[in-house]
């Protein structure tokens, strides 16, 4: 990366570490366990208003949550589609092939039929009576043998080749019928998404700019908190563990990526949602994993929290609805959510469910 991202990025991992500020304005998701908004410093109650906004940012989160979890449902759909539409493809590959073949041991079998019916009529004694070569028709005899064996493997291989179109237009249709189904899930879960970002931007539209300014304070508040908590329980000083070769190359990549914008759904190159920086980070180091968060979860090797390194990915929730990648010093770098961009955050912003290593 460039000396200024790389100085930016060293920049902002201090921050979070240090705990003075955190660089991510609210990575907003549901968490039943997320602290509670820091009190004023002054130890007055807290205001009318600030509780009002509270509310909102917790209705707001879980929105941004939700629709999370849609957009997961929506990706596990949309790759579910791509390998079943792969999978149509080559058997109709195979379909042809097999059509080709069968018409050529068709014609094999036609032609050795043939050959059989202008050889025979006499009983082989009889030709052997007529014939002026006993030698020659002994040779001869014996290539009928032959003959007819082939045919028979031929017939054989005529059986096979059917039956093996039989099942590949089986196989053929079973993926279809799983291909239209998984439309159908794409598109529900594409209207869940849909319906719970709109939601959320309502929600959010009837704020006054001051309002919106405070909402995101609390935000940040909320986030801060839970990360101190985290970085009180000592937990730096027993994660010590260095990156590997390609952790180095999937936390470059993650970097890179700092600024452009979250879309749920998107996998790069311009814009990305959690699970997309994830796993297009991962396949630029070399080692494809899966797409989604809850399957990166599923899929992937687990590992303690105290033994994570940069390059492992945090699943974050219950439900394992959002992923970030490790990236050193306590930092996450993650995609949050619609309204946010790409950005570095503390680890221990949010509920953590567990750590996998894309590259055991």
């Amino acid at each position: 990366m460039g000396s200024g991202k790389r100085t930016l990025t060293t920049a902002a991992i201090a921050l979070v570490c240090a705990v003075t500020v955190l660089t991510a304005p609210g990575a907003a998701y549901a968490s039943p366990g997320r602290p509670t908004p820091t009190p004023n410093p002054s130890g007055s109650a807290v205001p009318a208003a600030d509780k009002d906004l509270d509310a909102v940012r917790i209705r707001l989160e879980k929105l941004y949550h939700d629709a999370a979890v849609a957009t997961d449902e929506y990706n596990a759909a949309e790759e579910q589609t791509k390998k079943q539409s792969a999978q149509i493809v080559e058997l109709a590959r195979e379909i042809v092939k097999g059509r080709q073949k069968l018409t050529d041991l068709k014609d094999r079998a036609g032609a050795a039929a043939r050959a059989q019916y202008r050889g025979g009529g006499l009983p082989p004694e009889v030709r052997l009576w007529l014939s002026d070569d006993p030698q020659q028709f002994l040779d001869a005899a014996g290539t009928v043998r032959e003959g007819e064996h082939a045919t028979e493997g031929l017939l054989t291989e005529l059986t096979r080749t059917q039956e093996d179109l039989k099942q590949y237009a089986r196989d053929a249709a079973d993926q279809w019928q799983g291909l239209e189904a998984n439309r159908k899930a794409k598109a529900e879960a594409k209207k869940k998404v849909e319906k719970q970002i709109a939601a959320a931007e309502k929600l959010q539209s009837r704020l006054k700019k001051q309002e919106q300014e405070r909402l995101e304070q609390l935000e940040q508040q909320a986030a801060l908190q839970a990360q101190t908590a985290w970085l009180d329980s000592g937990i730096l000083k027993e994660i010590k563990s260095k990156a590997s070769e390609e952790g180095r190359k999937a936390v470059q990549f993650a970097t890179d990526q700092i600024g452009k914008p979250y879309v749920w759904g998107a996998e790069g190159p311009k814009s990305y949602d959690c699970s997309g920086l994830t796993s297009q980070a991962w396949l630029a180091a070399g080692s494809p994993i899966p797409r989604t968060s809850q399957e990166q979860w599923k899929q992937l090797k687990h590992v303690a929290v105290k033994d994570m390194r940069p390059g492992d990915l945090i699943i974050y929730f219950d439900d394992a609805s959002h992923v970030a990648m490790y990236v050193g010093d306590g930092a996450i770098i993650h995609a949050p959510r619609p309204g946010r961009t790409v950005t570095i955050a503390g680890a221990g912003s949010m509920p953590i469910l567990g750590v996998v290593r894309p590259d055991a």
